[in-house]
Formats: C-alpha cells, sequence, structure tokens
C-alpha cells in the first residue's frame, strides 16, 4: 500500500508538508508507517470505539459516552482528563503498543475513516459509536482549530481553508466519504449513527439510544437523570470554552459564511451528498 507526500502548490510548502497519503487518502504524518498495524489492531468485545471526522464534536461526545457507560458523576469528569482515559489510536502518544493493552473494558478514539480502521470492527466486533456534525459548522471549527495551533503554520483565508475542505485537501481526507462510509454501515449490529446536533435539539433520545446500545439497563427515572446529568456536562463544556470562539457551538457557520461562499458550499453539498439520504438540520 503506498504512500506518498502531499504537495498542492497554490498552498504553502510548509503547511502541505504536514500530509501524506495512503490509498488516496490524506492523512495526518503521524499515521505513517502504522496503517497496516491498524488494520490488524486485535479487537475485544468489550471495547467501545468513538469515531469521528476531525471537529465533529468529539470532545463533548466522550464526556457523554463515559458518563453513560462508568455511571460516572458530571462534577467528577469536570475534574478528570477525559482525554486520558480515552486514547486516540493513531496518535503518537500513547502509541498502539499501550492500547492493545489497556484493561477492559477499553473505550478508544479515532478520526480515521471506516476502510481503514482495525479490520476486525468490519467483522463486527466491538462497539463504534460515529458521530456526524453539520459540515459547515465543522469546517469553520477546524479553521479555527487550524489557526490556534502553531505546529499546523495555517495563514490562509477562512474562504481558502473552506476550499480546500470542499476539495478533500485536509487531514483525514473527504468528509463526504468519512460520513457516508459510516451511514452505509448505520445499520450494522456493531454501529451507533449519531448526529452533533441532536445532542441540542433531543437529548433526551440521544442518551436513550446510547444507553441501549451500550447495554446499560436503566428505568425511565435512571434515564432522565443520566439525561440531566449529561446536559450539565454539555453546559460545562459549553461554558469552557472562549466565548469569542466556541468552537462548539450549533450554528456557528452563519457568522462567518458570505452568501457567495454558502451558495458555493451547497452547490458542493449537493454534488457530492446528492445521492445520500443523509441530512443534516442547517437552520439550527
Amino acid at each position: 500500500m503506498a504512500e506518498s507526500e502531499a504537495e498542492t502548490p497554490s498552498t504553502p510548502i510548509e503547511f502541505e508538508s504536514k500530509y501524506f497519503e495512503y490509498n488516496g487518502v490524506r492523512l495526518p504524518p503521524f499515521c505513517r508507517g502504522k496503517m497496516e498495524e491498524i488494520a490488524n489492531f486485535s479487537l475485544r468485545s468489550s471495547d467501545i470505539w468513538i469515531v469521528t471526522y476531525p471537529k465533529s464534536g468529539t470532545s463533548l461526545l466522550q464526556e457523554v459516552v463515559y458518563l453513560v457507560s462508568q455511571g460516572a458523576d458530571p462534577d467528577e469528569i469536570g475534574l478528570m482528563n477525559i482525554d486520558e482515559q480515552l486514547p486516540v489510536l493513531e496518535y503518537p502518544q500513547p502509541g498502539l503498543d499501550i492500547i492493545q493493552e489497556l484493561t477492559s473494558p477499553r473505550l478508544i478514539k479515532s478520526h480515521l475513516p471506516y476502510r481503514f480502521l482495525p479490520t476486525a470492527m468490519h467483522n463486527g466486533e466491538s462497539k463504534v459509536i460515529y458521530m456526524a456534525r453539520n459540515p459547515k459548522d465543522l469546517v469553520v471549527s477546524y479553521y479555527q482549530f487550524h489557526r490556534s495551533l502553531r505546529t499546523m503554520s495555517y495563514r490562509g483565508t477562512f474562504q481558502e481553508f473552506c476550499r480546500r475542505f470542499m476539495n478533500d485537501k485536509l487531514g483525514y481526507g473527504s468528509w463526504f466519504e468519512h460520513v457516508q462510509e459510516f451511514w452505509e454501515h448505520r445499520m450494522d449490529s456493531n454501529v451507533l449513527f449519531l448526529k452533533y446536533e441532536d445532542m441540542y435539539k433531543d437529548l433526551g433520545t440521544l442518551v436513550e439510544q446510547l444507553a441501549r446500545f451500550l447495554g446499560v439497563s436503566c428505568d425511565k427515572a435512571q434515564l432522565e437523570a443520566m439525561t440531566e446529568s449529561c446536559h450539565q456536562l454539555i453546559e460545562q463544556c459549553c461554558s469552557s470554552e472562549a466565548l469569542s470562539i466556541c468552537r462548539g457551538r450549533v450554528g456557528l457557520w452563519k457568522d462567518i459564511f458570505t452568501v457567495s461562499m454558502n451558495d458555493k458550499f451547497d452547490a458542493m453539498y449537493k454534488q457530492k451528498m446528492g445521492k445520500s439520504d443523509l441530512t443534516f438540520d442547517f437552520s439550527l
């Protein structure tokens, strides 16, 4: 499986050099040399996986999943470094060897496309929670994230970044393919497909779906208490973000997209998602 450097003349070389291509998909450099090992990564039936395209609400989802699966208190979660409890499979730290040896039940995250995840997952092993986010909000959040990271060296405009997003020139490849691949597997017994906006629009139903999927038994009163705890978590996460950035806010795109940009995005979205029955609520 060939890996090749990805470089586009129209963008700064120092930004382009942050990526490489693997089987036609642009990935971060720390994925280099480990894709075969990831494909062969051993799974356990007790594993819980959270998979998202970057900036799809991973941080918030992991806290909700941890609360539902572990019965944790939201105040305790607020004091924890939750990222240490849920490592990212492909990241340099802590590394595949350490993740492999974690005590069950393991909670593991990844941003990789479905096709690059461990083969055993495709065969129904482990539970996989996938969350998709309205792409307009996502691209704004992804842009702000790139601008905040000194290591990314991104100095372009939002318009340029949005164009790169629409042309599949960012890390982890095409968002359009990423979400549609998982959408096609939404009926698999080991996959739960969620939408970020539902955490704000219909949290009770989302928590109920999670509890049922994870095999957490609870009566109506317990479910209501769990939903209230998740609501507290969401409020804590939102209040902890800088109000000037607030990358997790729903409807973020409406403050940044121009009419022209929105028209171009809608046209591209229709072209790439037109045959899919996956929809997003852009009115929130």
